[in-house]
């Protein structure tokens, strides 16, 4: 009977810890994690620095490296709460396909008005290439023009 109880209240305090939110965010979040094992690390390093055997007092005042620790831990630990009272950083997505068509559509219609080349060859490919005629005159330049021409 023992065992059992001892299961439910774990599994009670595993589904605990799903809900609880600042859990999630600390499995979720790289830099939580980070900032928090550098508050860990300066704050165990500090400790170490106030019992070498001086007072704590006078270690907290003239040590200078221990000053530096207890910043950096402190500014760690800011930086954890910041970061748990905001709400998580979704990351927003840049338009995906329809952004880059809209893109494409812009450089093309700008190529098309600033390239005459380019917009010949489009007018060729949707209504066909432009048939080039000689023209040479029948006529002389003295001689009337024929009974039946129009006149130039």
């Amino acid at each position: 009977m023992a065992a059992k109880d001892r299961i439910g209240k774990a599994s009670q305090a595993a589904r605990a810890a799903q809900r609880n939110r600042y859990l999630q965010r600390l499995l979720e979040d790289d830099q939580l994690r980070s900032n928090l094992l550098v508050a860990y690390g300066a704050a165990r390093s500090a400790y170490g620095r106030m019992n070498n055997g001086k007072p704590a007092t006078k270690a907290l005042f003239e040590d200078r490296k221990l000053q530096r620790e207890l910043r950096e831990a402190a500014n760690a630990l800011r930086d954890v709460s910041n970061s748990l009272r905001e709400p998580p950083k979704r990351r927003r997505r840049r338009g995906g396909l329809g952004r880059t068509l809209l893109v494409l559509a812009i450089a093309s219609l700008l190529a098309l008005a600033l390239s005459e080349s380019l917009r010949s060859k489009v007018l060729d490919l949707m209504f066909g290439a432009e048939e080039e005629f000689d023209y040479s005159a029948t006529t002389t330049d003295g001689e009337p023009a024929p009974a039946g021409a129009p006149a130039a």
